[in-house]
């Protein structure tokens, strides 16, 4: 009887955050084995053509501030074939006084320099980026197409093994590092080391190995809307991308004269449909015209030309999941990335490259990346109280059963 084929790291997943972990691997002159279900890369959320990339500006949440300017500029050395620069603009709440001078010293607080961040009154915007409106510029803000950049992370490599509409149904602990079996319980291939990147998935591989994590699903809708020349909105369409409650992409001139506009999205917590709704649409034009701060605006001409449904995964406390699972010698993860799939995904590559390949974190530490935000991604921190122990395993896992806001919420 033939043995299974044995390769030293398996990643798990073909998306996004698979395929730029696999990337940087391959770039440090690892070999690796990438699995995916379906039978060619970003199947998925990762099919999605139309993301947004910028470092998180708002007040709160230190963390996920210091996390989105690394992950940013990890993002933009990484994605630069496929990353499309065009500025992002981020209007102020309506409800919120503006005072530049604040909100510019509060930029400098995160040290962004005007490079990345400027605040704008609303005449200054309406000059440099073409929104009438109080709000924070940010010139290199850019938008990418996920399937081309996954797709482009796993070219063909002398070095990277691909096996497709192959499904990982469970991991199981052996002499060699881990087996991973298929849903007839089959045996699919041997690993040193499993990198999983499997979406909502990875909630089902780790409870596998007797781990529990707190994931639950997103559903987004985008819109793609037609607008006729002719229309009250063809003059109030942008030309650089708009991020507030909700978001959208510059407008793109049709060759017969009318526009198209994508807009997005709806936010469905706990929700995996993946067929368009009518209802998000209409949500999206709501929120069209926050966007535009157009309030008078007729929604009824924004005509659908199309949609993009994607099924994000998140935790409890909206970080991603990354880095290596210490209960679980050899095993590591990278879930979780939400809305931020861009972002995270670049520093993904980079934390979880450095903890297979046990680097000393010289380059993350110069970049910016200390021990607390490594702890701040950590499948760790779900982890409560002792562990319980488990047969053949040595310990089970618990979490500390985060509470999800219940309320739908545009991203």
């Amino acid at each position: 009887m033939t043995s299974p084929q044995h390769h030293d790291i398996v990643v798990v997943g073909a998306g996004i955050a698979g395929a730029s972990i696999a990337s940087e691997l391959l770039e440090r002159g690892q070999a690796v084995c990438i699995v995916d279900s379906a039978p060619h890369p970003a199947s998925a959320c990762s099919s999605h053509a139309y993301a947004i990339a910028h470092p998180h500006v708002g007040r709160g949440a230190p963390r996920l501030l210091r996390l989105t300017h690394i992950a940013f500029l990890m993002a933009e050395a990484r994605w630069g074939k496929t990353w499309k620069r065009h500025g992002i603009f981020q209007p102020n709440k309506g409800d919120k006084a503006f005072r530049r001078d604040d909100v510019t010293s509060y930029l400098k607080s995160l040290n962004l320099d005007e490079g990345i961040a400027q605040a704008l009154y609303a005449d200054e915007a309406a000059q440099l980026c073409g929104i009438n409106q109080d709000g924070i510029w940010l010139p290199r803000g850019a938008s990418l197409n996920l399937s081309e950049a996954t797709r482009d992370a796993l070219k063909p490599h002398p070095k990277l093994t691909c096996c497709w509409n192959t499904s990982v149904a469970r991991l199981e602990k052996v002499n060699v590092g881990w087996k991973l079996l298929g849903r007839q319980d089959e045996t699919i291939m041997t690993a040193g080391k499993v990198i999983i990147a499997a979406a909502l998935e990875t909630k089902n591989l780790a409870a596998s190995i007797d781990v529990r994590l707190p994931l639950r699903p997103v559903r987004g809708q985008l819109s793609i809307f037609s607008v006729a020349a002719k229309n009250s909105w063809a003059a109030k369409l942008p030309r650089t991308a708009i991020s507030g409650d909700g978001y959208c992409l510059p407008v793109k001139q049709l060759p017969d004269g009318n526009y198209q506009w994508i807009v997005g999205s709806s936010f469905d917590e706990g929700e995996s449909d993946p067929q368009e709704w009518d209802s998000s649409d209409d949500f999206n034009r709501e929120q069209a015209k926050g966007l535009l701060n157009y309030p008078e605006g007729d929604i009824n001409q924004l005509q659908k030309a199309g949609s993009f449904v994607g099924i994000r995964c998140v935790a409890g406390d909206r970080l991603p999941i990354i880095g290596v699972l210490t209960q679980r010698p050899g095993i590591f993860l990278a879930t979780a990335l939400g809305s931020r799939g861009v972002l995270w995904s670049a520093l993904a590559a980079k934390l979880i490259s450095a903890q297979v390949l046990e680097d000393d974190f010289a380059l993350l530490a110069r970049l910016g990346f200390a021990a607390d935000l490594v702890a701040a991604l950590a499948p760790a921190r779900f982890f409560a109280g002792a562990l319980v122990a488990a047969p053949a395993l040595g310990a089970l896992a618990s979490n500390s059963k985060p509470i999800l806001p219940s309320a739908p919420k545009a991203r």
